[in-house]
C-alpha cells in the first residue's frame, strides 16, 4: 500500500514537472533572429561532422532545422524546441517540436535535429498539416554512422532524412519518432 502511494506520488511529481517545463519553454520562446542564427551554425556543425548531411542538402527540396530540443522526464517525459524551414537559403516558417513519453526513463538532455525534405510531397505535406506526427505521414528514415555511409544520390529513395547532433545530459537515448512538428507564429 505504502508502495503504489509513493510510486503514485513519484508519478504525479513528474507529470507536474513536464508539465510547468512546457509552460516554462513556451514563456522563452526564441526570436526569428535568433533562430536564423542557431540554424545556420547548427547546419555548419552537422554539415562539418556529417558529409552526407552535406549532399542531401544539395538534393533536398526544404531542411526543417530544430537546433536545441530539451527533454527532460521520470517516468512521463516531455520535450520542447523550436526550429525552421528552409526551401533553398529562405525561411519558409518557423515551427515547433513537441514530444511526449511514458516509460522507463529519467534525466534530462539537450538535442538537435534536421530533417532533410526531399520529395514535394513531404515539403506540401509540412505546409498543409497542422502538425506532422514524425514517423506518420512522408517516409522518414534517422541517418546513424552506419546508413549516412552507404547514402548515395542513387540510393536516396525515401521522402525525409533526419540527423540527431549535439546530444548532451543524463538520459539515455534519443527518438524523434512520435514527435509533432507544427507551424507557429514568430
Amino acid at each position: 500500500m505504502i508502495r503504489s502511494k509513493v510510486l503514485f506520488a513519484a508519478m504525479l511529481l513528474a507529470s507536474s514537472s513536464v508539465l510547468s517545463f512546457g509552460f516554462v519553454t513556451a514563456a522563452n520562446a526564441a526570436s526569428a533572429a535568433d533562430l536564423d542564427r542557431d540554424s545556420q551554425q547548427t547546419l555548419q556543425k552537422l554539415y562539418s561532422t556529417q558529409p552526407a548531411a552535406e549532399v542531401l542538402s544539395h538534393r533536398a527540396k526544404a531542411i526543417l532545422v530544430f537546433p536545441n530540443i530539451i527533454k527532460a522526464g521520470l517516468v512521463f517525459g516531455g520535450s520542447y524546441g523550436e526550429g525552421e524551414l528552409l526551401e533553398g537559403s529562405k525561411v519558409q516558417g518557423y515551427y515547433n517540436s513537441v514530444g511526449a513519453s511514458w516509460g522507463l526513463q529519467a534525466g534530462a538532455q539537450s538535442y538537435g535535429y534536421v530533417v532533410f525534405l526531399m520529395s514535394d510531397k513531404a515539403v506540401k505535406y509540412v505546409h498543409q498539416t497542422h502538425g506532422w506526427e514524425l514517423g506518420v505521414g512522408p517516409t522518414i528514415v534517422v541517418v546513424d554512422e552506419g546508413i549516412a555511409k552507404n547514402l548515395s544520390t542513387s540510393t536516396l529513395k525515401k521522402d525525409a532524412y533526419a540527423f540527431i547532433l549535439s546530444q548532451q545530459g543524463l538520459m539515455a537515448g534519443v527518438s524523434i519518432e512520435g514527435t509533432k512538428v507544427s507551424h507557429i507564429k514568430q
